[in-house]
């Protein structure tokens, strides 16, 4: 039984996170927007200004720009196989990430239901969600550091790009130029992270399922799924947003042989952040993560009921 559980959550995870995998990386995108040490030159427009007689180019960085303008941007300047930059990341992340989750979420919440009335208490949902979060994020942090750098890549001036090959190549790379530890950066923020959205997102998934059955709404039936995964969906992507942010640009930081990192720390980062882009800034990237969430919850939630349809007698 909790290897099914393992199975089944993987495969919907992988099929979840290849399909909205555009989406995720436009949010990306957004959230390493407006960083102090880094240009950005795909997102810079060019206005003629005057310093006396003479007519010069000055770099003004947009404030803000929409995903759509961003997804855009990365077609014309990068092609339309760069909205896939580092699915291969991905695929290796779902794989140990949330098929760690998933499976471990199943075991927890199968050995906790009562026996008798088969209810288990929204509390030991959530405590479920943050133990197999934590686990699961431990597991998957190494894929989750490459897939990061391979969806920013493209954002980074020329001579500055990592440019790695696939997902092993990533890793092959960070562990040779910046040793192993640098494949458990941002781990502690990786795992938070994971804690907050598998408790919120499997949590609410199955409490708003229960209760869309039993008030007689609608019944066990993909209407049902994709009601109750936009709620899990939502709410996961209200909570963890601002982590998000932080994990995305300390795990993306570039750092050369003797030199200071731009961000000492998460705490750093945060502090960074809102002082010069204000509180708003832990929420960069919110439509794009609320638009990828979405999709990526109900291909989830509605994957993992079919898978477990076909698996049921296995």
């Amino acid at each position: 039984m909790g290897l099914k559980g393992f199975v089944e959550g993987g495969i919907a995870s992988i099929v979840a996170g290849a399909s909205t995998h555009p989406l995720d990386l436009i949010k990306v995108r957004m959230q390493l927007q407006g960083e102090p040490h880094l240009p950005n030159p795909s997102l810079q427009v060019y206005r003629p200004v005057l310093a006396g007689n003479v007519s010069i180019s000055q770099a003004v960085s947009q404030s803000r720009v929409g995903p759509v303008s961003i997804g855009v941007r990365i077609v014309q300047s990068e092609g339309v196989p760069a909205l896939f930059s580092g699915v291969s990341a991905t695929i290796l992340r779902q794989t140990l990430y949330s098929t760690t989750r998933m499976g471990l979420y199943d075991i927890l919440k199968n050995k906790w239901t009562d026996t008798e009335t088969g209810n288990l208490p929204l509390t030991s949902k959530i405590v479920a969600g943050l133990i197999a979060g934590g686990v699961g994020a431990a597991v998957g942090n190494p894929a989750d550091v490459a897939m990061v750098r391979m969806q920013a890549d493209g954002r980074l001036p020329i001579d500055q790009r990592r440019n790695y090959k696939s997902v092993i190549d990533a890793l092959g790379q960070m562990t040779k130029q910046e040793g192993v530890g640098s494949l458990w950066r941002g781990s502690a923020l990786t795992v938070n992270r994971a804690m907050i959205v598998t408790a919120s997102q499997l949590a609410t998934y199955d409490q708003v399922k229960e209760m869309i059955i039993e008030k007689g709404v609608m019944g066990d039936g993909i209407g049902t799924h994709v009601t109750a995964s936009f709620a899990a969906g939502f709410v996961a992507a209200v909570a963890s947003n601002p982590i998000d942010v932080i994990k995305t640009r300390v795990m993306n930081m570039k750092v050369g042989p003797g030199a200071e990192p731009p961000y000492a720390g998460a705490l750093d980062c945060a502090l960074k952040t809102v002082r010069a882009e204000g509180p708003m800034a832990l929420y960069k990237g919110f439509i794009p993560t609320i638009s990828r969430q979405g999709p990526f919850t109900v291909v989830l939630f509605v994957t993992l009921e079919q898978v477990r349809k076909l698996l049921k007698d296995f």
